[in-house]
């Protein structure tokens, strides 16, 4: 597998009370642009506290991204302001076991605010920079539209997704022509 292009690892050891931000250079932003397929990240930062419980740490931070993808519609360069809250919890790869036969399971699960995500991994380091990322990747709307997106509908002939139309939608508009 190769190495992701924000890596930030962070030993297990070295984990202690204080915060740990992260900023990606030009070049990382560049590469995870192309990774999802929007035009450009124009800034990657992110504050996170980290909690170490045994073998487990407990990720909690706050990512702020600028973006500039596509319009959906027009596919003009849309900028966009990203600020996600995260939560995550590290655990070491395998302590995951999926239910068995015989096991009970429920069929409805609440969570609460004390759950999260569990991230897998392996060795004596976690890395933050690829869990930023993923959560930059998460954040962004495949179907953002700019503020030309109408425009290109009317000049491409499109009408509003509200307006309705196949054949009933026709015979619908003919009972009411015949009122």
């Amino acid at each position: 597998m190769s190495r992701p292009e924000f890596s930030r690892p962070v030993r297990l050891r070295q984990i202690d009370s204080r915060p740990v931000s992260l900023t990606a250079t030009e070049e990382e932003r560049a590469a995870l642009a192309r990774r999802f397929g929007i035009r450009a990240i124009d800034r990657l930062e992110a504050e996170i506290a980290l909690i170490r419980d045994g073998d487990r740490v407990i990720v909690d931070g706050t990512m702020i991204a600028d973006i500039v993808q596509s319009c959906a519609v027009s596919g003009d360069d849309l900028p966009v302001p990203v600020e996600e809250e995260f939560a995550l919890r590290f655990v070491p790869a395998g302590s995951f076991r999926p239910p068995e036969e015989g096991d009970e399971i429920e069929i409805e699960i609440e969570l609460d605010s004390d759950d999260c995500d569990e991230v897998e991994y392996e060795g004596d380091s976690i890395d933050l920079g690829e869990a930023v990322a993923q959560t930059l990747a998460l954040a962004i709307d495949p179907y953002a539209q700019g503020s030309g997106a109408d425009e290109a509908r009317a000049v491409a002939g499109i009408e509003s997704d509200e307006t309705p139309r196949g054949p009933l939608a026709d015979a619908l508009a003919a009972l009411k022509k015949a009122d």
